[in-house]
């Protein structure tokens, strides 16, 4: 887990993401959002109830009065980094608000940074506005602030994450998101989908399904239906795929039913495009995971896709070197993937997390060890990667522009492609009439390991 790629982190963001001039005398917030895109969205959430509220946002440390630091508390590593990024917030600017993941452990982090003005767990809406109003109390305008506010998001206009639940039923042995966040809590379909009506009506041309466990969603609530609207993945894909955005489905866990989804794609009402972790392959690795051991079924399922949706991106995460993994599990692995041929891969080597059951699991995979899998790992993905897209050349497809910068680059996604972690599509040449946020049309002309190169077909929006 790492934090928001600096093109999205709010407090290295470019201001042209926070466009509001604050008035005369009105308080002012500052927000650094780290980790992983839930948590964006529960920055975004917070900072639009405080603009509600009558508070100005700032994009840097000094403008503010006060600063929230939105903490990933995953893995050690990111707990160190959230640690930083505290101790950052309170040299530049002293008045900080911790929330997030990480504010499930408060002594972990008052231990470190005992100045800190007060500490709330994650998606604690309530208690962050609270300690922001104890440390700058709001001064509204009720001619200006009172106004109903559009929401603040700290993506590029042309995109947004729309989260639909919160918490993981899973016991995932390596895991701790369930203590930290709680059980699965489902929003109900018509608040989701009247969200994702607004984006599209303020330009969002491509909505990003994301939560714990996007493929459970609903199952707290027994899949209930309420004004028209049923709580369940492939009812609420159909209904988002009628708003005429791209619709891009993360953290799909394999459940049977994910089946359903796969003609929605192939009809174009969602994108081809399943982010599935599958952690690793072999059934016994599976097994001291606390997760579904039946590989072969899960290859048999992805042969089964790809027959209904030929054009489907099938995206995946692995985790090598964990407790107990042996050599010849980890071949195992690797010859699941050159039968899988996923198309985009990513991967961590196993470590220690704090209050996770997998801490006291025997044989633990030395360090080196975990390096070199890693490395034999990420080869064979890149190869198959590689191949991929290579076969891409010559073929016409749709891209959305990301940026265009001041040598006339234009830096585009294609349908396979997720913002910040997936690959690219770049057009060298004649853009001067495209914009950011445009979806045109290029024929690819170059492939690389990850990214690929295009010229532009038609300028036009599909």
């Amino acid at each position: 887990m790492s934090q928001n790629p600096p093109s999205l982190r709010p407090d290295l963001a470019p201001r042209a993401l926070l466009r509001d001039t604050p008035r005369t005398g009105q308080p002012t917030i500052g927000m650094v959002s780290l980790g992983c895109p839930k948590a964006l969205v529960d920055s975004e959430r917070i900072l639009t109830r405080l603009r509600a509220e009558g508070y100005g946002i700032s994009a840097d440390y000094a403008g503010a009065d006060a600063v929230i630091v939105n903490t990933c508390g995953f893995l050690d590593s990111a707990k160190a980094e959230s640690l930083d990024a505290i101790g950052e917030a309170l040299s530049e600017n002293g008045r900080v608000i911790v929330t997030g993941c990480l504010g499930a452990e408060p002594e972990y982090i008052t231990g470190a940074h005992p100045k800190v003005l007060a500490v709330t767990g994650p998606h604690q809406y309530e208690a962050v506005l609270d300690a922001v109003h104890a440390a700058v109390p709001p001064s509204p305008d009720p001619f200006i602030d009172l106004m109903p506010a559009t929401s603040v998001s700290l993506t590029p206009r042309h995109y947004s994450y729309l989260k639909i639940s919160e918490g993981c039923n899973h016991k995932c042995k390596f895991c701790i998101i369930p203590d930290m966040r709680g059980k699965l809590v489902s929003r109900p379909a018509h608040a989701i989908v009247r969200e994702a009506e607004k984006l599209v009506e303020a330009g969002v041309r491509e909505l990003l399904v994301i939560s714990q466990d996007t493929s459970a969603y609903g199952v707290d609530i027994q899949h209930k239906s309420d004004r028209g609207h049923r709580a369940h993945i492939t009812d609420l894909a159909r209904d988002l795929g009628s708003l005429g955005a791209w619709v891009r489905l993360h953290y799909i866990y394999p459940y049977p039913h994910v089946r359903e989804l796969i003609p929605l794609m192939a009809e174009g009402l969602v994108l081809p495009y399943l982010d599935i972790p599958f952690q690793h392959a072999h059934p016994d690795t599976l097994r001291r995971m606390a997760r579904p051991a039946a590989a072969e079924r899960t290859l048999d399922r992805i042969a089964e896709w790809r027959s209904i949706c030929p054009e489907i991106t099938l995206r995946s995460t692995f985790i090598v070197g964990y407790p107990g993994e042996t050599e010849a599990e980890f071949q195992t692995l690797l010859d699941w993937m050159d039968e899988a041929q996923l198309d985009r891969v990513g991967c961590f080597q196993y470590e220690n997390v704090a209050g996770a059951r997998s801490n006291a699991l025997p044989d633990h995979v030395p360090d080196d060890v975990k390096a070199d899998r890693w490395d034999r790992f990420m080869a064979k993905a890149q190869a198959i990667s590689e191949a991929k897209l290579a076969a891409k050349v010559g073929q016409h497809m749709d891209v959305i522009v990301d940026d265009i910068d001041t040598d006339g680059i234009a830096t585009c996604r294609t349908k396979a492609d997720a913002p910040e972690i997936d690959g690219n599509l770049f057009i060298d040449e004649g853009t001067d009439a495209i914009s950011v946020g445009d979806i045109v049309r290029v024929e690819v002309d170059e492939a690389g390991e990850y990214d690929l190169w295009g010229q532009l077909v038609s300028a036009s929006r599909p």
